[in-house]
């Protein structure tokens, strides 16, 4: 338990209660915007796939559980699941591709992404399915924030007992 306490937590997470609250007030504002995206804007497949790609960089290990699980259901082999998580988008089209890379670039960048990305994300997808596309992204990040977020507060208050994820933990290992 020693070495846990010498680990530092290194997932991305919520640095304050206001960045939490203006996630929370952007959903609020733009809850019909929401649905109208997730009732088949966006296909389900797309969707989770998307989602996939920001969970790889920023680790929730409650998202991927739980979008694992989703892709499943919406038809995605386990193969692609595991090429998406473990952050590989090269088996897919180049339209699709450069959805998939924008969203693991937007991720990286904690949401905001260099012009050029956004200009060939638009020039691929248009104006109103890339405002669609960065929906679907930001709505994952506000969940990989609140899980890992979550887990920080185990991680703190346990003084590493909890809290870890399993790459959390070989990293301790190696």
């Amino acid at each position: 338990n020693e070495v846990c306490v010498s680990v530092r937590f290194t997932r991305r997470i919520y640095q304050n209660i206001a960045q939490a609250r203006a996630d929370i007030s952007f959903m609020s504002h733009n809850r019909r915007r929401i649905r109208e995206v997730m009732r088949g804007r966006i296909t389900l497949v797309f969707r989770e796939r998307l989602r996939m790609a920001v969970t790889a960089v920023n680790q929730c290990r409650y998202c991927s559980h739980y979008h694992t699980r989703e892709a499943l259901a919406a038809g995605i082999p386990l193969s692609e699941i595991d090429q998406l998580l473990g952050g590989s988008v090269t088996a897919y089209e180049p339209r699709e591709a450069v959805a998939l890379l924008y969203a693991q670039h937007w991720a990286e960048t904690d949401g905001h992404p260099d012009t050029e990305a956004r200009l060939r994300l638009v020039e691929d997808y248009g104006t109103d399915m890339a405002s669609d596309i960065e929906l679907v992204l930001r709505l994952i990040r506000f969940g990989n924030l609140i899980g890992n977020t979550l887990d920080y507060v185990l991680y703190r208050i346990t003084i590493g007992r909890w809290g870890l994820s399993k790459t959390d933990r070989q990293v301790l290992e190696s």
